[in-house]
C-alpha cells in the first residue's frame, strides 16, 4: 500500500510537466541521507461538527490519515466563528478566535512548542479574520515548521487586498496545494508563484464501490422512482431554482422522476438571511406544479448518508450559477461513486468532467437541463457510459491515495526545511571560521 513513498529521491524533486505536483517516491537529504519520518501533523482549518465544507474536507483529511498512516500523531487547531465555539472531537487541542487577531499568535506559539513536524493549513478567505483574510498571517509569521498551504478558492480575479493575502501566505509556506490544474495556473500567472511551489493533489474521496444505484433506493423509500440530486449546502449560488423549472418537461415524460436537494442553508446565508432561498424554492416547485417531485432534506448529513444519497442517484447535477468555483467537494464525491454527472461549466466542473465524463449545461438554462436528463434516461448505454468513466476517472481521488500524495509532499517539504537549515548552519559556522 505504501510501496510508492518507499523509493530514493534527490532533492529537489521537479516533474516534467509545467507544475509541481507531487513525489511518488520517499524524499532524502541532499546528502543522502534519508528525510527524518513525519510524526506529527498539526491541522489548521474548520473541523466538525462546524457546519461548512471546509470542516468536513479537514475532518476526512485527518480521518484518512488516521486510517493510512496509524503512528501519525494529528493535532488540530479549528477556527471558530462564534464566541461559543463547537463541541469538538479529542483531535482538536486548540481553538482559534476567528476575529481576535491575538488568538493567531497564542496558536503559533502552541504549535511550536508541539513537537509538531509540520503543518496543514486550509485556506479559505472567509474562514479568517482580516480584510481578505490576513489575520492568518499573524499566525504563519511565526512559525518555525514549515508550513504546507492547501488553497481551496484561487480567484482569477482578486482583489488587491487578496492577491497580497495569497502572496504572503505563498512567502511563510514550503507548497501551495491546488485541486486543479486551473486553480495551478492561476497561482502562476495571476499571483505569479512560482510552479515549483505549486503542487495538485485530487480532493479526497471515499473509497466506494460501482453499485446500480436501485441497490440504494429501498432504504430511502425511492425504489420506484428515478432519482435526480443535488447536494451540499444551499445559497442563491446555487442555482436549484433552474433543476426545479426543468422538473416539468421530465416528469411530462417521466412521472416517477424525484428531485432530492439534500443539505442545510449554509450557516453564514442563514445567519443574514434564514431560509429565504429555501422557502423561495418550495414556492417554486409549488408554482411549476411540481411540489410532489421535490423533496428537500434539510439536514447536514454525515458522509456515510451523503454516501447514501449520492449512490441512490440516476443523475447528479451541480446547476451552480457562478463560473468561477474552482473546486466542489460534492461533485468529487458524485465521480468517486461513478454517478452520470450534469452540471454547469464553472472552473472545477469543466476540468472535471471533460474526456466524456460528464455533461455540461450553459448557466440559468432550464431547458438545457431537461433536455441532457431525458437523453440520459432515454438512453441507457451513454448513462452507462458516463458513470463508468466517472468511476475510473474517480479511482485516482480516493483518500488511499491523496493522504500518501500529501505525505509525500509534507515529507519533501521537511526534508527541505532541513536541508536549508543545515546549509544556513554551515555558512555560518564557514563565516565564523573565516573571522577567527
Amino acid at each position: 500500500m505504501n510501496e510508492t513513498i518507499s523509493r530514493k529521491l534527490r532533492l529537489p524533486q521537479i516533474n516534467k510537466g509545467p507544475f509541481y505536483t507531487f513525489p511518488h517516491q520517499k524524499a532524502i537529504l541532499s546528502n543522502g541521507t534519508p528525510a527524518e519520518e513525519i510524526h506529527t501533523i498539526a491541522f489548521i482549518g474548520n473541523h466538525l461538527p462546524r457546519k461548512c465544507g471546509i470542516a468536513t474536507f479537514t475532518t476526512d483529511l485527518c480521518d484518512a490519515f488516521k486510517t493510512e498512516f496509524k503512528n501519525v500523531k494529528r493535532i488540530v487547531l479549528a477556527m471558530n466563528d462564534t464566541e461559543e465555539g463547537y463541541a469538538y472531537p479529542s483531535r482538536v487541542h486548540l481553538a482559534i478566535n476567528q476575529f481576535n487577531r491575538a488568538s493567531y499568535a497564542q496558536a503559533a506559539q502552541y504549535i511550536n512548542a508541539s513537537g509538531v513536524d509540520v503543518v496543514s493549513l486550509q485556506h479559505e478567505y472567509g474562514i479568517y479574520g482580516g480584510e481578505g483574510g490576513e489575520y492568518i498571517l499573524s499566525l504563519l509569521e511565526k512559525l518555525t515548521i514549515p508550513v504546507i498551504t492547501t488553497l481551496h478558492t484561487v480567484l482569477q480575479h482578486p482583489d488587491a487586498v487578496q492577491r497580497k493575502v495569497i502572496r504572503e501566505i505563498e512567502r511563510y509556506s514550503r507548497r501551495l496545494v491546488v485541486m486543479s490544474k486551473r486553480g495551478a495556473e492561476f497561482l502562476h500567472t495571476v499571483y505569479e508563484i512560482p510552479k515549483e511551489k505549486i503542487c495538485i493533489i485530487l480532493h479526497g474521496v471515499p473509497d466506494m464501490p460501482f453499485s446500480a444505484p436501485s441497490i440504494f433506493k429501498g432504504p430511502l423509500g425511492l425504489k420506484e422512482n428515478r432519482v435526480l440530486l443535488t447536494s451540499g449546502f444551499l445559497s442563491p449560488n446555487k442555482g436549484i431554482e433552474n433543476v426545479i423549472n426543468a422538473m416539468p418537461a421530465i416528469v411530462e415524460q417521466y412521472p416517477n422522476t424525484v428531485y432530492l436537494v439534500v443539505g442545510t442553508t449554509h450557516p453564514h446565508v442563514k445567519r443574514q438571511h434564514g431560509e429565504a432561498y429555501r422557502d423561495s424554492l418550495i414556492a417554486l416547485a409549488r408554482t411549476r406544479n411540481v411540489r410532489d417531485s421535490v423533496q428537500f432534506h434539510n439536514k447536514f448529513v454525515s458522509a456515510g448518508k451523503l454516501s447514501d444519497f449520492i449512490n441512490a442517484a440516476d443523475i447528479f447535477i451541480t446547476p451552480y450559477n457562478g463560473s468561477e468555483q474552482i473546486v466542489s467537494g460534492v461533485l468529487s464525491y458524485a465521480m468517486g461513486a461513478g454517478k452520470a454527472i450534469i452540471s454547469t461549466p464553472y472552473i472545477y466542473a469543466k476540468e472535471l468532467l471533460k474526456g466524456e465524463r460528464g455533461v455540461l449545461v450553459p448557466f440559468r438554462e432550464p431547458d438545457g437541463i431537461s433536455h441532457e436528463v431525458l437523453n440520459l434516461f432515454n438512453d441507457e448505454i451513454k448513462w452507462d457510459t458516463l458513470r463508468r468513466a466517472a468511476y475510473r476517472y474517480g479511482r485516482k481521488m480516493i483518500w488511499q491515495r491523496t493522504v500518501q500524495q500529501y505525505m509525500e509532499t509534507f515529507t519533501q517539504a521537511r526534508a527541505e526545511q532541513m536541508r536549508d537549515k543545515k546549509m544556513k548552519f554551515d555558512h555560518e559556522s564557514h563565516d565564523e571560521g573565516g573571522e577567527a
